[in-house]
C-alpha cells in the first residue's frame, strides 16, 4: 500500500505517484506558511489517547505476543505520543526556547528550520517504529518520504493515515511507499529528492544509502549496536538478577541488549567463578520467564554441542535452554542470542584497549559495580565510545534520552542565522 497526501492507493500506483512527487515536494515547500510544532503534537495526542482507551488493540496485541512484549509495555511506549512527553522532547533536544532563540550579540536573528526533506529507511524489526520515525520529522517540520521495511505489518500506514485524519494540513507532508530493497533506481530516484536520509539498520543497509545518495544530502544513521554488561567483584546478587531478566525479557535482539557480559579480572579461575555465580542467577530468573522459542533453542543447542565436541572454550555452562560460555578473548561480539551470553575477562585498565575498535557499534554498557568504583569504570566505558551507562536493565527508557548518543531533532534540522 501507498499512502500519498492523506489518501490510501495501490502498489500499482507506484510509478505515476512517485512521477508527481517531486512537483508536490516543491510546492508545499514553496508555501510561506510552516507546518508548526503544535499542529504536529495536538494530533499525536489523540492517537495516544486512542492508544491508551485500546483502539489499536486488534492490531497490536497480536504483534505484542509475536515479539513477547507484555502489552503495560506497548502502553508506555504508546506514551511517546502524548502531548506531555513530545513537548517534553521538543524543550530537551532544541532547548525551551527553541522557538524563540537568542540573537547574537551583534543582533543575529537565530532560528531553528528544518532540513526540508526527509527520507526514512525502516527497518523491521520494531513495529511501530517507522511511523514514530515520522513523527520526529514531522515535529521538526519536515516533509517526510517513508519506505516501508519488508514485511510490514499494516501498522505504520494506519498510524500515519489517523494521524493525518486528526490534523490534514499533515497530508502534504506524508508520503509512504511499499519500494522493495532491491528497486535500487527507485529508491535513488526518492533519496535524491531528500535533503537528509535517515536509515535504521545495520552495515548493508548504511553502504546502500551513501551508495544512493549524492555528496549534497545528510545521512542520519540508526544503525545496529552492540551493548554488553561489565561486573566486578563487587556486583552484587540484586544486579545480577536484574541483568539475567532484562537478558530472558528482551531475548537479546535489541540494539540495547546485553549481548555478554566482561568481568574485570586477567585471570581465568576468577572468570570462571563468577560465570557459575552467575549462570545459576540466570537459571532461576528463565524459570521465572518460561521458556525461549523453541526453534531458538533447538538451534542453540546444535552449536553448544558443536562447541562442546570442537572443546572450543574453556567453559560452557548450559541448562533449560540458557547458557553462559566463558571465552579467552576480549572481542565485543554478538551472542548467540535467545539467553545465551559470552563471559569475557577484562581489566578496566584495558577496557579502552579492547573496545575503541568497536566505536562505531558500541551502545550499552550495564555496570555492575561498587559505587566507589564508578566513576572510574565509566570514564573509561566514555572513552572507549560507549554513549550510554545504566544498571541491570539495559533496555529500560526514560522519556527525553538520546538515541544511540545524538537527538533527532537536532539531527534533522538547521541553524539560520539572519542579519
Amino acid at each position: 500500500m501507498i499512502l500519498y497526501k492523506g489518501k490510501i492507493y495501490p502498489d500499482s500506483k507506484q510509478n505515476e505517484l512517485i512521477d508527481r512527487l517531486e512537483g508536490d515536494i516543491i510546492e508545499t515547500l514553496s508555501k510561506t506558511e510552516r507546518l508548526t510544532t503544535d499542529a504536529v503534537i495536538a494530533a499525536s495526542e489523540k492517537l495516544y489517547q486512542k492508544a491508551a482507551n485500546g483502539f489499536y488493540d486488534s492490531i497490536a496485541v497480536p504483534l505484542l505476543n509475536e515479539f513477547g512484549i507484555s502489552y503495560e509495555r506497548y502502553q508506555a511506549m504508546a506514551k511517546a505520543f502524548s502531548s506531555e512527553v513530545l513537548r517534553y522532547k521538543c524543550e530537551i533536544e532544541l532547548g525551551k526556547d527553541w522557538n524563540n532563540l537568542t540573537p547574537l550579540a551583534n543582533g543575529t536573528v537565530r532560528k531553528i528550520a528544518p532540513l526540508g526533506v526527509l527520507f526514512h529507511i525502516a527497518a523491521g524489526n520494531v513495529d511501530g517504529l517507522p511511523a514514530y520515525s515520522v513523527a520526529e520529522g514531522l515535529l521538526s517540520g519536515n516533509i517526510n518520504v517513508l519506505k516501508l521495511p519488508s514485511g510490514d505489518s499494516g501498522l505504520s500506514i494506519k498510524l500515519l493515515s489517523d494521524l493525518i485524519a486528526e490534523e490534514p494540513s499533515l497530508a502534504e507532508y506524508v508520503y509512504v511507499f511499499d519500494v522493495p530493497s532491491t528497486e535500487f533506481e527507485t529508491l535513488k530516484r526518492l533519496a535524491r529528492l531528500a535533503d537528509g536520509v535517515v536509515v535504521w539498520g545495520g552495515d548493508m543497509a548504511q553502504r546502500a544509502a551513501r551508495d544512493m545518495c549524492d555528496v549534497t544530502t545528510k545521512i542520519i544513521p540508526w544503525g545496529h549496536k552492540l551493548s554488553f554488561a561489565y561486573a566486578t567483584a563487587n556486583a552484587i546478587d540484586q544486579d545480577l538478577h536484574e541483568l539475567a531478566r532484562h537478558i530472558c525479557a528482551t531475548e537479546q535482539v535489541l540494539c540495547s541488549s546485553c549481548q555478554g557480559i566482561y568481568y574485570d579480572t586477567d585471570r581465568m579461575d576468577e572468570l570462571q567463578k563468577f560465570a557459575k555465580r552467575f549462570f545459576e542467577i540466570f537459571k532461576q530468573e528463565n524459570a521465572q520467564f518460561g521458556k525461549a522459542d523453541m526453534a531458538m533453542r533447538g538451534r542453540n543447542s546444535v552449536q553448544l554441542y558443536n562447541d562442546r565436541l570442537e572443546n572450543k572454550y574453556p567453559l560452557i555452562l548450559s541448562d533449560e535452554g540458557v547458557s553462559v560460555v566463558v571465552k579467552e578473548d576480549s572481542e565485543l561480539e554478538l551472542s548467540y542470542t535467545f539467553r545465551n551470553v559470552w563471559v569475557k575477562a577484562l581489566p578496566r585498565t584495558q577496557i579502552v584497549r579492547a573496545l575503541k575498535k568497536q566505536k562505531g557499534y558500541l551502545q550499552t554498557c550495564g555496570l555492575l559495580c561498587g559505587v566507589e568504583e564508578k566513576q572510574e569504570i565509566v570514564e573509561r566505558l566514555i572513552s572507549a565510545g560507549v554513549v550510554r551507562v545504566t544498571g541491570g536493565d539495559l533496555s529500560r527508557t526514560f522519556f527525553g534520552e538520546a538515541h544511540d548518543g545524538t537527538y533527532a531533532l537536532r539531527e534533522y534540522t538547521k541553524i539560520v542565522e539572519i542579519d
